[in-house]
């Protein structure tokens, strides 16, 4: 179910995309610097892309700065995570030999007998 509903956003993602790049077909130039600008320092870097490739370009490029700053924003969050689930098996190892130390015997009749006071 949960396949299907994926696969099915996918597909309806998939349309819109194809359907924005159809409807944008017109040739942009795009500019490093404003033209002025541009003759002033004498350089000047432009592209001609179809606005479809403009317009992705832009989503993807706001994507990727959006996912690295969250990770970036979360790196200390993960970083106390990780220095908690250390402790916590330092821990948890500590506890183990201590139940290794002051454990009884293993067997009932054992432990029956270390209980019954010595008869010397």
């Amino acid at each position: 179910m949960i396949r299907a509903l994926r696969y099915a956003i996918l597909a309806i993602l998939a349309v819109v995309l194809i359907v924005i790049a159809l409807s944008n077909t017109q040739i942009v130039t795009l500019r490093l610097l404003p033209e002025e600008t541009a003759g002033v320092l004498g350089f000047g870097w432009s592209l001609q892309v179809p606005l479809f490739v403009a317009i992705m370009t832009g989503v993807l490029l706001g994507l990727l700065i959006g996912f690295v700053w969250e990770w970036a924003r979360e790196y200390r969050i993960r970083s106390r995570g990780a220095q908690e689930a250390r402790k916590a098996k330092a821990l948890e190892r500590e506890l183990g030999h201590l139940k290794q130390r002051h454990e009884g015997p293993q067997d009932d009749v054992l432990a029956v007998l270390e209980r019954a006071p010595s008869a010397r």
